[in-house]
């Protein structure tokens, strides 16, 4: 059975384009979301076996949502998305109990990667 994963980001066009590096690999994708917020309750009502997770969102940020989707599962795997110049924030998803993070421009071998070592 395929592993399903929810979408989180702002920007459509990234939504589109993890997707399809997730679809084309055999992955499931079981629900989008374009805020945080929305993730924290696409989270409870999907139950996906993982999240790809934006930082930067309007409404509820990537971090403030990995902490509140934690709380509610702490076996939760998420993988946080940052563009480039994020470090400071990606140390504090990791923190937060992020498994790992992708940095934008996607590179399809690299979301695979991450997803397959989180996963296992």
């Amino acid at each position: 059975m395929a592993q399903r994963i929810l979408v989180v980001d702002d920007a459509a066009f990234m939504r589109m384009m993890i997707k399809d590096i997730l679809t084309k690999n055999g992955f499931e994708v079981v629900g989008e979301a374009q805020d945080g917020a929305q993730a924290v309750e696409k989270y409870k009502e999907l139950s996906p076996d993982l999240v790809t997770m934006d930082i930067t969102m309007p409404e509820m940020d990537g971090i403030t949502a990995l902490k509140n989707i934690k709380a509610f599962n702490p076996e939760a795997k998420i993988i946080m998305c940052s563009a480039m110049g994020q470090q400071a924030m990606v140390i504090d998803a990791i923190q937060a109990g992020a498994k790992d993070f992708i940095v934008k421009p996607f590179q399809a071998d690299r979301v695979i990667e991450a997803i397959q070592k989180a996963l296992n």
